[in-house]
């Protein structure tokens, strides 16, 4: 079981008035405009060739890195997006991946996280997601 990590000083030093406040007007802002829709169009294209790529037996496409960079800035995004009261799930349908794709990431990024399947049950639990 992992131990709670301390708050950094960049938590610390947010305001009080409110996570979810504050997160809704970053999502808020960051939705303005067309750069939101350039970034958005920029992410399908990605997707849409790695999907070639690994139709056509590719899967050495991104590197570790690489991988590692968009997991993070997903994981962020989903996670400010929910905080802000979007419930979009993260895949369109259950046609989207199989359900091992999700077990094998579901299960990488608990562990990337140091996090057990365990804390995950007390977690949706307590706050119902």
């Amino acid at each position: 079981m992992s131990s709670p990590r301390p708050a950094t000083a960049k938590r610390a030093a947010k305001p009080a008035r409110g996570r979810k406040a504050a997160v809704r007007e970053v999502v808020k802002r960051a939705g303005d405009g067309a750069a939101a829709a350039t970034l958005s169009a920029d992410a399908r294209r990605l997707a849409a060739e790695i999907e070639r790529a690994l139709a056509a037996g590719r899967t050495d496409l991104l590197s570790a890195e690489a991988l590692q960079a968009l997991m993070a800035a997903l994981c962020r995004t989903y996670g400010a997006q929910i905080e802000a009261g979007f419930g979009t799930l993260p895949l369109k349908g259950q046609g989207d991946v199989t359900n091992t794709d999700v077990m094998v990431m579901a299960s990488a990024l608990l562990r990337s996280a140091d996090l057990a399947v365990f804390e995950l049950g007390m977690w949706q639990s307590w706050t119902g997601r």
